[in-house]
């Protein structure tokens, strides 16, 4: 790809005070796109020791790569704070050219800062699991993501440019009996990009999505016990990298996807080789 393919641009990636999302805004920052991190708090960025705040994060990679940052924080599942944090974004950048939705995630009520690192171990199935928690990652995962395209994707319609990745997931992609809900809410994530796709061809405006396998964030290393076989980086039968799903958004953004809409692309080392 061209060296700052994406500059003058603007992106703006949800859940990217940590782990794949900060990963992704820095691979856009890479190509010259000014970024807007974000994080459910102004300190999420912590919990793993990724960055001491949502600021230190927008700092560090502003200045890395010479590009415009700044961060917001809020809870996407309210449609009032994604009014304002778009209204903010706007206020300071400009419109805003690139929406990622990453923010998400195998997490339940308790947050990133509860046990597991939030990831629910036990009666994690489709019949048994407490409505709450059921709520809360369907709104979570799906929610945000509708949210915040109703929010930023009309104003692409208007310019007739904008691309929408949507970080979907390979559990969305079978029937997973040990997390029922999370699959559910990724294949809603993954049939509402393909029915968004389709609504804006007219446009001009590109939807996607990026469906990670098993990836090596600070985040996923502290919910669950490590396959030490997946450990080892001579095959493919390993876990991700949070810059190789980077990697991927990155070129759906870029020209060598300019007739790419529409898809789940899976970015899994082929853990998953079928169709659908």
């Amino acid at each position: 790809m061209a060296e700052k393919h994406l500059a003058g641009k603007t992106a703006w990636v949800t859940g990217s005070s940590r782990g794949i999302g900060q990963a992704i805004a820095e691979q856009l920052a890479a190509a010259g796109s000014n970024v807007v991190i974000h994080g459910s708090t102004a300190n999420s960025s912590s919990y793993f020791n990724e960055g001491e705040s949502l600021s230190a994060v927008a700092e560090k990679i502003g200045k890395e790569y010479g590009v415009k940052t700044m961060h917001v924080a809020g809870d996407l599942t309210k449609v009032e704070v994604v009014k304002d944090l778009v209204s903010q974004i706007r206020g300071r950048l400009g419109h805003i050219d690139i929406l990622v939705n990453n923010a998400g995630g195998d997490t339940g009520s308790m947050g990133a800062a509860g046990k597991n690192a939030g990831k629910i171990v036990e009666g994690n199935d489709p019949l048994f699991l407490p409505y709450e928690e059921v709520r809360t990652i369907l709104d979570r995962n799906l929610m945000t993501c509708i949210i915040a395209c109703k929010e930023v994707v009309p104003a692409m319609i208007e310019r007739k440019a904008g691309w929408v990745v949507n970080i979907g997931s390979i559990a969305g992609l079978a029937g997973l009996p040990a997390a029922s809900i999370y699959s559910t809410s990724k294949a809603a994530v993954h049939e509402y990009t393909r029915c968004l796709a389709a609504y804006l061809r007219p446009y001009g405006v590109h939807a996607n999505v990026i469906a990670p396998g098993d990836t090596l964030s600070p985040r996923f290393k502290a919910s669950r016990p490590l396959e030490d076989a997946r450990m080892d980086q001579s095959s493919l039968e390993r876990y991700g990298w949070p810059v190789e799903i980077a990697r991927a958004v990155e070129f759906l953004c870029s020209e060598g996807s300019s007739y790419i809409t529409g898809q789940v692309i899976r970015v899994d080392g082929g853990r998953q080789i079928w169709a659908g």
